[in-house]
């Protein structure tokens, strides 16, 4: 497929227990290379807006509070196949099926709290790392 970008979250969970070096070490493993990153707290408003795609669904209040409930990793990921890659990485959203040796496998709390977020298509990935990072940003 070629080298692409995806999005990456690092979520609240994983920040809060300190893991976000070892989740970048599973990502450039894997042959992913960060060109952007940045720590930051959203609001209210970010996550709203951020996660609108589930606004009708009954557990977006209290995905926007979890999200907003501690700093998070904003993250660019770069290489062949980012976006498939990342998801191999990541694992199954909820953790307890998730493949071994995966982000959500070794570090998920649960469907919530399963430490990471990654976009899903090529288009996905471009509206996420707008909405979050001016082009300048992004340094490959």
């Amino acid at each position: 497929m070629g080298i692409e970008r995806t999005f990456s979250i690092i979520k609240p969970d994983a920040t809060r227990r300190n893991l976000t070096g070892k989740i970048n070490a599973m990502f450039e493993e894997a042959g992913l290379r960060i060109v952007a990153q940045k720590r930051a707290h959203l609001t209210k408003a970010q996550a709203e807006t951020f996660y609108a795609v589930h606004a009708e669904r009954a557990f977006f209040n209290d995905l926007v509070s979890f999200m907003t409930s501690g700093p998070v990793v904003l993250q660019v990921l770069e290489g062949e196949d980012a976006i498939a890659k990342n998801r191999e990485v990541m694992g199954a959203t909820n953790p307890a099926t998730a493949d071994e040796g995966t982000v959500r496998k070794l570090y998920g709390e649960s469907v919530e709290a399963n430490s990471v977020h990654g976009s899903d298509a090529p288009e996905t990935a471009a509206e996420e790392i707008a909405f979050f990072f001016a082009g300048a940003e992004i340094v490959g």
